[in-house]
């Protein structure tokens, strides 16, 4: 069965197709889901891809939250769907509180682009399924609002519940307790500021990605299409 994969395109996305391409290079099929969408029926799996949605207006993902495609993703959670958010799709997930906590601006409001070191922290998501936890991949980061906070109970539930999926190994941001990367008590919704589109191929940026976004395909692969 090829996979097919949902990319979300707000106004304003701009790694959409960097998605497309590493979906398709590792064997799934990807096609581009416009905002205004209703309806993920027949989708394996859904990406929310990087970029400024809305103009990161307000804040990121703050106005996302209210494109008519989000109750689509809503509900196509709910029934169990795979559903991944990088970078400014892991914003527009937690404003959608699909996931708990939220990004701010950078520790020290700098931009920060560079390949960065993580560690898997569980292989109970979508995103991690049979990858060893203890892994190191590195992936390369892209963000400027990429600082992960949350209050203290929920930064403990976090870490009692085995929630958080990767850390950074040298906190570049400033996140609380070095989170890089969170998901649902189900595993079946993960958002991640990294990017693992951008290191699919080893021409241009390296493998790791790779290992996470095979997972995803994989996890999909195991479940059905969701209809709704």
């Amino acid at each position: 069965m090829t996979v097919r994969v949902a990319v979300v395109v707000f106004p304003g996305s701009n790694c959409e197709h960097d998605v497309v391409e590493s979906v398709e290079r590792l064997g799934g099929r990807a096609e581009v889901v416009f905002h205004t969408s209703a309806a993920l029926s027949g989708f394996d799996a859904v990406v929310l891809p990087g970029g400024f949605a809305h103009g990161d207006y307000l804040r990121p993902g703050a106005i996302a939250r209210f494109s008519p495609v989000m109750a689509a993703v809503g509900e196509f959670a709910a029934a169990g769907g795979p559903v991944v958010g990088i970078c400014n799709g892991f914003q527009v997930l937690t404003e959608a509180r699909l996931l708990p906590g939220a990004l701010q601006k950078n520790a020290g409001l700098r931009f920060v682009c560079a390949p960065t070191a993580l560690r898997v922290e569980t292989s109970a998501s979508v995103l991690t399924k049979g990858v060893e936890p203890g892994t190191v991949l590195e992936l390369p980061i892209n963000h400027f609002e990429g600082n992960y906070l949350a209050d203290p109970d929920t930064l403990a539930r976090l870490r009692d519940e085995d929630l958080v999926v990767l850390r950074y190994l040298d906190n570049p941001n400033g996140s609380a307790d070095d989170i890089a990367g969170v998901r649902n008590p189900e595993g079946n919704v993960v958002g991640l500021m990294p990017h693992p589109e951008r290191a699919t191929d080893p021409l241009t940026g390296g493998t790791d990605g790779a290992v996470l976004l095979g997972a995803l395909l994989a996890a999909a692969t195991a479940g059905q299409p969701v209809r709704l």
